[in-house]
């Protein structure tokens, strides 16, 4: 049956896809892409699998969407929904803890898990993606990579953790997530409508006092030099190509600054230094309104980034449908999606060639002596980004204005080919195809073989259970503890501390009635068993934790009982 009959499944902790102040770009990417599966996937269903108690009528508000599909909300553990669809889409790259989930179940072969990777900088990240191969992934799980950079990355990784582990257990089976190319997306038709925005260009203009032959060129994303890009290239290159043309030029800076004040002036320091003479504005990049004004009144979008955290670029992506030409940093993803001396100009870089002082920066980082924001700066800073080129590429878009219509309609198609929604969800359906097609063709005897649950990271309450004296079973006894009645329970609840942590137990009215069932019972009081005989088997774990809650406030007595007494 093709997948796009059926539903999705998505396990998204959050639950809203709210545009946060300050966001990272995975935080937008992730929300488009589910807005996206739901307007363009043509499914019957999509299910969110959440921890926020989202309705489905708040699913619906956030997703943008009053027609079909069918939107459906349930718990994060909830693993019918993915045998139901088939698939379970994360938008993050950690298969590991929902692969022993599904393990745990017997559900190796019922559905295939999908992660998205959006950063492979964070040595943690790379290695939480690591875990997949010796988690019980299989071939018709994918991790989905956004650039061939990341792509080609990843296998590196994989393959060399494959190789250790042939080496150091002599392992001959290491089954693995496929890794499938698949871009970012934007709203290409949106960003097009943005730019052409007559009125907006003049206002934003005009407000800033930009000329109409004034060429404006902007820079849109976070003001973070540590884990962004370092601005001094592009502050340099924008002073030189000001002095390489008649035309007067202006940097438009529009996004936040993660430091604050503090960064802000690093900022501003180097533009008074390396480009005193230039017109340099910054923009919040939190007001929409005036990220919407800006794609309006630039002429060339610049991005000169230098970090390893960048993997894709998705402002470059919105530039180009923008109609904007770029110029962009021949960086990982960025030379992906922006082909040079077409849509924009990419610009050389120069990496430094490792050894010791990578080695003393990655060991300080695993050693938790220096900060990620300190690693990936620190390579960023001995990054280069070549400020000549870039100065003579702004300068020859700035001097033609029929060269930056000609690149940017480029751009423009482009994007839409490429990056447009309908297109890049196409995309991802065909990959849920070929995983249940591989699901399906699979041999079943070598789905579930080894460990049921992860070794080093049980369950607490198995795992520790003979740190107490006892452990609660079917066939031990309870019943009210002495001196209690049934309504006492309210008054226990009236300490605050008693309340903690309610997600591991029923309800205070399930409460209430186990309590009256042991009243009912008398002194001879019950077994576990038959005090939980009539309530759905669904219940029966968190029923027990109940039973030790109570017991816990002393409301319950479970040690061996005294002769009958009077109560």
């Amino acid at each position: 049956m093709p997948v796009s009959s059926k539903g999705l499944c998505l396990f998204h902790p959050n639950g809203y896809l709210g545009r946060p102040s300050n966001p990272f770009g995975k935080d937008i990417a992730n929300a488009a892409l589910f807005r996206a599966l739901v307007q363009f996937g043509g499914f019957c269903e999509v299910a969110v699998l959440n921890q926020t108690g989202l309705s489905s009528e708040q699913l619906t508000a956030e997703m943008g969407s009053s027609k079909s599909p069918r939107l459906v909300a349930s718990s994060l553990t909830d693993t019918n929904l993915a045998v139901r669809h088939g698939v379970l889409l994360r938008g993050q790259p950690y298969l590991e803890e929902l692969a022993w989930l599904r393990r745990s179940k017997n559900l190796d072969q019922a559905y295939s898990l999908v992660g998205l990777i959006h950063t492979i900088a964070p040595p943690a990240v790379r290695s939480k993606i690591g875990s997949a191969v010796i988690a019980p992934t299989h071939p018709w799980d994918a991790l989905v990579c956004t650039s061939p950079a990341v792509q080609q990355a990843m296998e590196t990784m994989l393959d060399a953790s494959v190789e250790h582990l042939s080496a150091r257990l002599g392992a001959v089976r290491c089954p693995r997530p496929k890794l499938p190319l698949i871009p970012l997306a934007v709203d290409t038709e949106l960003m097009a409508r943005l730019a052409a925005d007559v009125q907006a260009r003049a206002a934003l203009r005009q407000r800033l006092r930009i000329a109409e032959h004034d060429v404006v060129v902007l820079w849109v994303g976070r003001l973070s030099y540590y884990e962004k890009a370092f601005p001094q290239s592009m502050f340099q290159a924008m002073h030189l190509a000001a002095q390489r043309t008649q035309k007067r030029l202006h940097f438009c800076l529009v996004g936040w600054f993660p430091g604050g004040d503090v960064e802000m002036k690093a900022y501003k320091q180097a533009a008074d230094v390396l480009a005193p003479d230039l017109n340099v504005i910054v923009l919040d990049g939190n007001d929409s309104q005036l990220v919407a004004q800006s794609w309006a009144s630039a002429d060339v979008f610049l991005s000169l980034v230098d970090n390893i955290q960048e993997t894709f670029g998705l402002t470059p992506v919105e530039a180009m449908a923008a109609g904007l030409p770029v110029v962009v940093s021949d960086w990982d993803g960025y030379r992906y999606t922006v082909r040079d001396g077409l849509d924009g100009f990419l610009v050389p870089t120069l990496s430094s060639p490792g050894g010791a002082p990578g080695e003393l920066l990655a060991t300080l980082h695993s050693m938790e002596l220096e900060s990620y924001q300190t690693y990936v700066g620190a390579v960023a800073q001995h990054t280069a980004v070549h400020v000549q080129k870039a100065a003579s590429l702004i300068a020859q878009l700035a001097e033609d204005e029929n060269l930056r219509v000609s690149m940017g309609k480029s751009a423009q198609q482009r994007a839409r080919t490429m990056f447009a929604w309908p297109e890049v969800i196409r995309q991802y359906k065909e990959l849920f195809d070929e995983l249940a097609e591989r699901r399906c063709s699979a041999d079943s005897a070598l789905a579930c073989v080894g460990a049921h649950v992860e070794p080093s990271r049980g369950e607490p309450f198995s795992d520790f259970q003979h740190f107490a004296t006892d452990v609660l079973h079917p066939e031990k006894n309870l019943r009210l503890a002495a001196d209690v009645t049934v309504f006492d329970l309210d008054k226990r609840l009236e300490v605050k501390l008693n309340r903690q942590y309610p997600g591991l137990r029923c309800k205070n009215e399930v409460a209430l009635n186990l309590l009256q069932r042991l009243g009912d019972a008398g002194s001879k009081g019950l077994s576990v068993g038959q005090l939980l005989a009539g309530f759905s088997g669904e219940q029966d774990a968190y029923l027990k934790t109940t039973l030790v809650w109570l017991a816990k406030m002393g409301l319950v007595d479970w040690l061996s009982f005294e002769p009958e007494r009077s109560r």
